[in-house]
């Protein structure tokens, strides 16, 4: 079965996640079919902490992928950060 899940990257202290699509047999940091995203837990600033391309994550859940429990709160929290700003821009564009 495909899953849709977090393969861990960066440093020792320093957790940078990519969100790969991959058997679910493979262990967690090997080879992936694809990269679709990534979340960055340490983000300050102005450094994106989420970046998904729902287009690639509708087309894989329509194959089948599942996700996982962590990467589906994680597109949970981008489609109520993409509601927020859609909002945000026609409140803009009323001035």
């Amino acid at each position: 079965m495909v899953k849709i899940r977090l393969a861990r990257g960066g440093s020792k202290k320093r957790p940078f996640y990519s969100i790969v699509v991959s058997d679910e047999r493979k262990p967690r940091d090997s080879g992936y079919i694809e990269r679709i995203g990534y979340f960055n837990p340490m983000a300050r600033g102005q450094e994106v902490r989420l970046h998904i391309e729902h287009d690639r994550v509708a087309f894989w859940q329509g194959r089948g992928a599942q996700a996982s429990q962590r990467v589906s709160t994680l597109l949970k929290d981008a489609a109520k950060a993409a509601a927020a700003n859609s909002a945000n821009s026609e409140a803009a564009t009323a001035e």
